[in-house]
């Protein structure tokens, strides 16, 4: 079979420390593990604040990217960007850029109602922030972590966010940092669909998504790079489009889906039924979770992070780093 480039990324389970999936130890040590390992190219944390707590995206970053040397560095995905003031977040990410030499990704997202969202109206109600301002402060957020992180000096007046002749120090490294926008859209929402995959296009250096199929996947794809064009905007040769996807190996496909499921339901407070935890999850023999990966580089992937959905995360990373991610290099 034919393979094409692809980057993997490792997402840790930080909210683990809380289900009992992962110990900070084995955060530590995972990432510290992928670091060496050149076959991972970047290390990932979850965000939430009260939502679905874990711990803090940026504390855990920072402590990453002192621990580390080459891997890029990255949330998946900043679901509390609505929630956190724009300017200091991006003086807090400009730090951690400068902190870790220059190996930042922003994933900008903005939490979910609903199955999986946790105690998502709870959150922003705590925050004193209304739920349907979160598109906009999102946007604004990702304007201001641009602009802050280019230039100099910079003033902004927005809905929700204004200031006038602000420069944030220590510079970034990346100027400007690269910056991702997420996108889930449901295909039977095609309004909600075409919002969603025209903000990437107009505001993304690179999409993640989550949940999809190979086809759903190729299909909102071919729609960004169809409204990018729209919108007068050249994609880069380096647009990102990356896959959040989750791996459990066992020759006994049952039981990497019952132990992946068992994991999901924890982290999420979700009882997902079996289509969508096949369609979440790489299972089974490394031979069958190469087969499942390989359909979303076939449709279009360049980066696709993978979560440990087990609990014995330093078993299933040896397993993953040595039978199944040599196979795309």
């Amino acid at each position: 079979m034919a393979r094409s480039k692809v980057r993997f990324g490792l997402t840790l389970s930080n909210r683990g420390v809380i289900t009992g999936a992962a110990s900070l130890e084995d955060l530590y040590s995972l990432a510290r593990l992928a670091d060496q390992e050149p076959v991972w190219d970047s290390v990932w944390v979850g965000d939430s604040i009260l939502a679905k707590p874990r711990l803090d995206a940026l504390v855990l970053l920072g402590a990453l990217a002192a621990i580390t040397e080459r891997v890029k560095l990255g949330p998946a995905c900043m679901a509390s960007t609505p929630l956190r003031d724009a300017l200091l977040l991006a003086y807090q990410w400009a730090s951690l850029d400068f902190l870790s030499k220059g190996r930042t990704i922003f994933v900008a997202c903005q939490g979910q109602p609903g199955p999986g969202g946790g105690q998502f109206e709870e959150e922003f109600a705590a925050f004193r922030i209304d739920p349907s301002s979160r598109m906009r402060r999102m946007e604004e957020a990702i304007e201001i972590l641009r602009l802050t992180s280019s230039r100099e000096n910079v003033s902004y007046h927005g809905e929700y966010n204004s200031f006038d002749n602000v420069t944030i120090l220590p510079r970034p490294v990346q100027q400007p940092i690269p910056i991702w926008v997420t996108a889930n859209p449901p295909a039977d929402k095609p309004k909600m669909r075409e919002r969603a995959l025209r903000r990437v296009a107009r505001l993304g250096d690179g999409w993640m998504t989550t949940m999809n199929t190979p086809e759903s996947f190729a299909a909102n794809l071919q729609a960004i790079r169809q409204y990018a064009a729209e919108e007068g905007r050249e994609l880069p040769p380096d647009f990102e489009a990356c896959l959040y996807y989750n791996i459990n190996i066992n020759e006994d496909r049952e039981a990497a889906f019952q132990e992946a499921k068992r994991y999901l339901d924890a982290y999420y407070g979700v009882d997902y039924d079996r289509a969508l935890v096949e369609r979440w999850v790489a299972l089974g023999s490394p031979q069958e979770c190469i087969e499942q990966i390989q359909q979303f580089i076939d449709a279009g992937a360049t980066t696709i992070t993978l979560r440990l959905a087990s609990y014995d995360q330093q078993g299933q990373f040896e397993r993953v780093t040595r039978e199944v991610l040599p196979a795309f290099m």
